[in-house]
């Protein structure tokens, strides 16, 4: 049916969420929402709130919206990162084509000492995958 609503609700915060149990089983048919949980998406960690005890539906749900959150920030970083190359590609042509020296000389080392960084992180990490993908030779 389209009104009808989840079970639980997840309010997200910052590394985690407040985890609701939704009921709509009461006098005034009103939505209710009973705080049954905090999950924590950097370790894993799942606090019952206060003296609750979670029953196997609660838990099950509770992972399985963490498996999903999980997912969506791992697809989102990868987002982030995608539109960082591309905005690094417009910062390239609006150097070329359109900043003044004014603005250069504001904007050159800070991006000067920002690529140098992110070009010796990244060829370190990928000589460490070529090293640990190469077979040792005896």
């Amino acid at each position: 049916m389209p009104g009808d609503l989840p079970d639980y609700y997840f309010r997200i915060r910052e590394n985690g969420a407040a985890v609701f149990r939704v009921d709509t089983e009461n006098r005034q048919r009103r939505i209710e929402l009973e705080q049954i949980a905090m999950v924590n998406t950097r370790n894993g960690e799942i606090k019952p709130h206060g003296e609750r005890v979670l029953d196997d539906a609660d838990m099950a749900a509770i992972h399985e919206w963490l498996a999903a959150r999980l997912e969506l920030l791992a697809a989102r970083d990868i987002d982030d990162i995608l539109r960082a190359v591309d905005n690094m590609n417009l910062t390239t042509h609006w150097a070329q084509t359109k900043a003044s020296e004014e603005q250069l000389d504001q904007v050159t080392d800070a991006l000067l000492l920002a690529m140098h960084d992110l070009r010796m992180v990244l060829v370190r990490k990928k000589a460490e995958r070529l090293q640990n993908a190469t077979p040792e030779k005896a």
